[in-house]
């Protein structure tokens, strides 16, 4: 029997109607759609995918087994995570094997800080695969807020918020402009940097861009108590058009 064909797809930030078309054709040419997703809800990816699914898809949920503090702050945290990814791609692998084409939807872009990197590594080798970008949330949160990223020869750092305080403060106070990812339970560290760094009043924060929850505010007026991992922080670029 010939394998079935594993493909990689962004869904974008949240809304249905970010996707490109060669994601809705991929997601809608799929035997099975899989998805990563918490130990409750839908997820992000599949509630972007699900106007564009066909009734005859099966649904294939990879459900991660941590997702927060206090256990991803244990040191057993990357055992358990490297033996989820081996046990669900042993999982994609028995319905590639058995012919069917698998449709991996993933938050934004599937090779930026996306859970498919990991599928990837796994399965590229072994099967057909095809890898398809989506808008990330680095893209959306600006326009949510109205307010360009970089212009003219700015650079733009990206900087996860899980790192360590002086390194936070350090990339905020080199940087141009700069959108910090991975915040909810690190938010309040990320917010102690800006200040350090000078940049906590022109940071803005963006919360679910694109979807129906979306919520922007200046970084400064946050409760860090609120925010969900599906969040950032942007600090534009000082020049203006």
């Amino acid at each position: 029997m010939t394998p079935g064909r594993l493909s990689g797809v962004g869904v974008g930030p949240g809304d249905p109607e970010l996707l490109t078309l060669k994601a809705l054709r991929l997601i809608q040419e799929a035997d099975v759609i899989a998805y990563p997703v918490a130990k409750r809800g839908d997820g992000v990816a599949l509630s972007a995918a699900r106007p564009h699914l066909r009734p005859d898809q099966q649904l294939l949920p990879l459900v991660y087994p941590i997702t927060a503090s206090p256990e991803a702050d244990l040191p057993s945290y990357p055992e358990v995570m490297r033996a989820f990814y081996d046990r669900s791609a042993d999982e994609i692998a028995s319905l590639l094997d058995a012919g069917r084409n698998v449709c991996v939807l993933c938050e934004g872009d599937p090779f930026f800080y996306g859970s498919f990197i990991y599928w990837h590594a796994r399965l590229n080798d072994r099967y057909e695969t095809t890898v398809t970008p989506g808008v990330s949330s680095v893209m959306a949160g600006p326009v949510a807020l109205g307010r360009p990223l970089c212009l003219r020869k700015d650079t733009v750092t990206v900087i996860p918020g899980t790192l360590p305080p002086e390194e936070l403060t350090r990339r905020l106070a080199a940087a141009d402009a700069a959108v910090v990812m991975k915040l909810g339970r690190t938010f309040g560290k990320v917010r102690a940097a800006l200040e350090a760094a000078g940049a906590l009043d022109r940071a803005f924060y963006v919360e679910r861009a694109s979807q129906a929850g979306e919520r922007t505010m200046r970084a400064a007026e946050v409760d860090p108590a609120s925010v969900p991992y599906f969040s950032i922080v942007v600090v534009p670029s000082r020049e203006t058009p």
